[in-house]
Order: C-alpha cells, then sequence, then structure tokens
C-alpha cells in the first residue's frame, strides 16, 4: 500500500523537475534575445521621470468640471492646492559596482519570460493534463493563448495607464529642500515587482475559469463574495492618497473580479439535474 502511494508522489515530483527545466532553459533563451532590446525597455519606463504624462491633462479637466458643478467639493478636498509636477530632466543613479549591469539582467529575464510565456503556459498545461478528461485536454491551443495574452495585456496596462500615475504621486512631492533622487535598483525592482503583479491579476479570469470546470468554485460563491472584492480593491488603491489614482488602480482590480464572475457563471461546470425517486408503490 505504501508503495502505491509513494510511486505516483514520485512520478509527479519527476514530472515537475521535467517541466521546470524546460521552463528554465526557455527563460535563459528568452533572456538573451531580451537582452538586445534591454536598453530601450529601461529607457521606455524612465519616461514618467520628466514629469510628462497624461495624467496632468486629464486631473487638470477633471478638477476644472468639480470646480464648476460642485464649488463645495472642490474646496472640501482642497483641489486648488494641488500643483502640477514640475516637468524637467530627471535621472536614475546607482551607487554600486555593476549595478547597472545587474539591473539590465532583471530586466532581460523578466522581458524574456514575457516572451516565452506560451512555452511556459504550455508546460503547466501538460504538467496538470493527466487529471483533465480528454475533451478538457482538446483546450490547450486555446488556454496558452489567452493566458499569455492576458498576462501581456496586464502588463502593458500596468506600464502604460498605472506606472506613470505611480511615478506622477511620488514627484508630487517635490519641494524646496526635497528633490527626488532615485536609485536605479529601487526604481527597476518596484517596477518589475508590479508587472508581474498586474500580469497575474489579469490571469484571475483564466484561473476562474480552469477551476470553475474542474467544479472548485462556481459563479455563486463568486457574486456573493462581490462586496468582498470591491473592499479589498480599494484597500490596495488605498495606498495611494491621490484620488485619481486611487480609481485608476482600483477599477481594473475590481474589474478583473468581475470578469471571473462572468466566466465562472458562461464556463463553469454545470450541475447534473437531480432527478426525483418515485415513491415505492404499495
Amino acid at each position: 500500500m505504501v508503495q502505491e502511494k509513494v510511486l505516483p508522489f514520485m512520478e509527479h515530483l519527476v514530472e515537475l523537475r521535467k517541466r521546470l527545466i524546460v521552463c528554465v532553459v526557455a527563460i535563459v533563451i528568452g533572456m538573451g534575445v531580451a537582452w538586445n532590446f534591454s536598453t530601450d525597455l529601461l529607457k521606455f519606463v524612465e519616461q514618467p521621470l520628466t514629469g510628462k504624462t497624461y495624467l496632468t491633462d486629464i486631473k487638470n479637466s477633471v478638477y476644472e468640471k468639480v470646480k464648476e458643478r460642485y464649488p463645495q467639493a472642490y474646496q472640501q478636498f482642497k483641489l486648488g492646492e494641488q500643483h502640477d509636477v514640475a516637468q524637467k530632466p530627471r535621472m536614475l543613479n546607482y551607487s554600486a559596482p555593476l549595478e547597472p549591469f545587474f539591473v539590465q539582467c532583471k530586466i532581460s529575464m523578466l522581458a524574456g519570460m514575457v516572451i516565452v510565456l506560451p512555452v511556459l503556459f504550455h508546460q503547466l498545461w501538460l504538467f496538470v493534463a493527466p487529471g483533465l478528461t480528454r475533451k478538457e485536454r482538446r483546450m490547450v491551443v486555446p488556454f496558452v493563448t489567452t493566458a499569455s495574452l492576458a498576462f501581456c495585456v496586464g502588463a502593458m496596462f500596468f506600464l502604460v495607464i498605472i506606472w506613470p500615475v505611480i511615478i506622477n504621486f511620488s514627484l508630487s512631492y517635490e519641494a524646496t529642500g526635497l528633490q527626488s533622487w532615485y536609485n536605479i535598483s529601487a526604481y527597476i525592482n518596484f517596477c518589475l515587482r508590479l508587472i508581474l503583479m498586474f500580469g497575474l491579476i489579469f490571469e484571475l479570469p483564466i484561473l476562474a475559469l480552469l477551476l470553475a470546470r474542474f467544479g472548485i468554485i462556481n459563479y455563486k460563491m463568486l457574486a456573493t463574495r462581490r462586496k468582498y472584492a470591491l473592499l479589498a480593491s480599494a484597500i490596495v488603491a488605498a495606498f495611494h492618497a491621490d484620488l485619481i489614482t486611487m480609481f485608476v488602480i482600483m477599477l481594473p482590480l475590481y474589474f478583473m473580479y468581475e470578469v471571473s464572475v462572468w466566466v465562472a457563471l458562461l464556463f463553469g461546470k454545470k450541475k447534473a439535474p437531480q432527478v426525483e425517486a418515485e415513491p415505492a408503490e404499495a
């Protein structure tokens, strides 16, 4: 009995090791490809440091409308005292030998991982495939394609929409005697960490689809917890004191949960209709 339990477990470990090796090799190859344009990626991430973002015009437009229609709220939240971030060239700094080199390695590694996302998700699918039905195994191409695109959309959404908001908010603290002096490692580590977070957040509907197909979760379970999801999204966004920033972060977080709810409804495992037993004849 012990061997019957140990052997399948050891087979799973061997299979997991095989999939991890393939993933590591794929990431290394992707990192080598991404190294060629890692400098361009660094420049793209540095762009918000100039203080010129889409956020300034949006804020001014919104605050002017609030001032016209709701002057009391305009005064209460002191929107007139919020000034735009000064637009000027700002540079990243480093204080350790080879620090820029290791930063370039990190950028290349994450970019390389994004390049080989189809391979990574395919390996994940192959690992869980033995527990799927024949019909479910045919969904490998839609799963790999959708999961890869979802992560890329989440990463781009962060870089284009959220990242300028965060940097703009940080630079708003600049004043006389208080100037920004960003370290390149802290700056890039913070950015890469959030890219991963938003990429995984956009994977929530895919995860909900899989769990719903396995019958682990269902529409009712997720729908009844909407208020907790909204509260959690608001708590995460509350770390940003600026009202515009809070909404920019909170809305996509909750939107992904809402998409997951409807995915569970449309593609979740259907319960078999229960047949009422006929009363036995006397």
